[in-house]
C-alpha cells in the first residue's frame, strides 16, 4: 500500500472509529436518538448537495434503471443501519457498538453463501464460527449480570446485518458510479425516513449542551461525509484488498475514543470477544473469500 492510500485509509478508520463515542455524547447531551440521526443527515445531505452543485464538479444523476436498487440499499444500509446504531447506543456502550458493527463482514459472507449461492471452503466456515463466537462473547460481556441479549445489542447487530446487505449488493453500482456519487445517492435516499423524527428537532438543538451540538455537527461532517471521501481516495490510490484490511483496526479506535472521550471502557470479556470476532472477519476475508465460488446454473437473488 502506498503512502497516500495508507494515510487516507488511516484517517477514515480513525474518523469512523470515533463515531460511536460521538453518538453517545450527543445522546447524553440532550438529543433524542431520532433527532440526532436527522440532524446528522441534514448536515451530510447539505454537504453532498453543495459538492454536486459545485462549479466544475462532474456529478451524474442516477439512471432510471438503478433507482430502485439505490433506494432499497439506501433505506437498508443507511436508514436501518443508523436507526439501529443510534437507538442501540442508548443502552450499549460506544466501544461495544463499535465491536459489534465490525462483525458486518461475517454477515456479508453469509449473504454470499445462502442468498448469492456461492460456495465457501473450510477456512470460510471456520472464520464464520469464530465471528459468531466473538459476537456472542461481546454481547454476554455487555449484558452484565443478566447475561441476556439486551435490546440495544440486538439493534446494533441489526445494523451490522443492514450494512452487510449494502456491502453485498452495491458492487454493480460501484462499476457505474463513483464512490462519492453513490454515497451521496444513499445519503439523500436514506435520509427520507428520518423526517419522521422532525417534530421537536429545533427544541432539542436549543436545549442540548454545547458538546452535544458539536458532536452532532462532527458526525454530520466527518464520519458521514468526509470519511467516505477519504475512503474513496484511499481505494483509488491503493490496492482494494490492502486498503479494506485497515478496517480490521477500526474497533481499536472505537474503544480508545470511548475510553478517552467518555471514560467508557469495555469489559475484558467484551474485548476478548472483539478480538475473536475480528479474527473471524480476517479469516473470512483473507482465506474464506478466496474459496467463494459462484455456483453455475443457479439464479442469484439480487435487488433490482
Amino acid at each position: 500500500m502506498n503512502s497516500k492510500a495508507f494515510i487516507m485509509a488511516s484517517i477514515t478508520v480513525i474518523i469512523w472509529g470515533s463515531t460511536f463515542a460521538a453518538i453517545r455524547v450527543g445522546l447524553q447531551g440532550g438529543y433524542s436518538a431520532g433527532h440526532l440521526i436527522l440532524s446528522r443527515y441534514l448536515i451530510a445531505s447539505a454537504i453532498f448537495a453543495v459538492y454536486a452543485l459545485w462549479p466544475g464538479v462532474k456529478f451524474r444523476l442516477p439512471k432510471k434503471e438503478d433507482l430502485l436498487r439505490i433506494s432499497i440499499l439506501g433505506w437498508v444500509g443507511i436508514s436501518i443501519y443508523h436507526i439501529g446504531v443510534t437507538f442501540g447506543e442508548q443502552t450499549v456502550s460506544a466501544a461495544t457498538a463499535g465491536m459489534l458493527v465490525s462483525s458486518a463482514p461475517i454477515f456479508t459472507a453469509l449473504i454470499s453463501v445462502f442468498i448469492l449461492k456461492e460456495r465457501m471452503g473450510l477456512f470460510g466456515w471456520i472464520g464464520l464460527a469464530l465471528g459468531f463466537i466473538g459476537i456472542a462473547i461481546i454481547t454476554v460481556g455487555s449484558a452484565g449480570p443478566s447475561l441476556q441479549l439486551s435490546k440495544g445489542a440486538f439493534l446494533v447487530l441489526m445494523s451490522a446485518v443492514a450494512t452487510s446487505v449494502l456491502f453485498a449488493y452495491q458492487k454493480p453500482l460501484l462499476s457505474r458510479y463513483s464512490s462519492i456519487e453513490l454515497t451521496a445517492y444513499f445519503t439523500w435516499v436514506g435520509m427520507l425516513p428520518f423526517f419522521i423524527f422532525s417534530p421537536g428537532l429545533i427544541s432539542d438543538i436549543q436545549h442540548a449542551t454545547m458538546e452535544a451540538n458539536l458532536s452532532a455537527l462532527y458526525i454530520g461532517i466527518f464520519p458521514t461525509a468526509i470519511g467516505y471521501v477519504t475512503w474513496a481516495l484511499a481505494l483509488s490510490s491503493g490496492k482494494a484488498s490492502s486498503v479494506t484490511s485497515m478496517l480490521y483496526i477500526e474497533p481499536v479506535f472505537a474503544i480508545l475514543a470511548a475510553g478517552i472521550w467518555l471514560n467508557e471502557w469495555p469489559t475484558l470479556l467484551s474485548i476478548n470477544g472483539g478480538a475473536i470476532a475480528i479474527a473471524g472477519v480476517i479469516v473470512v476475508n483473507l482465506l474464506g473469500s478466496k474459496q467463494l465460488i459462484p455456483r453455475k446454473k443457479e439464479h442469484k437473488v439480487e435487488i433490482t
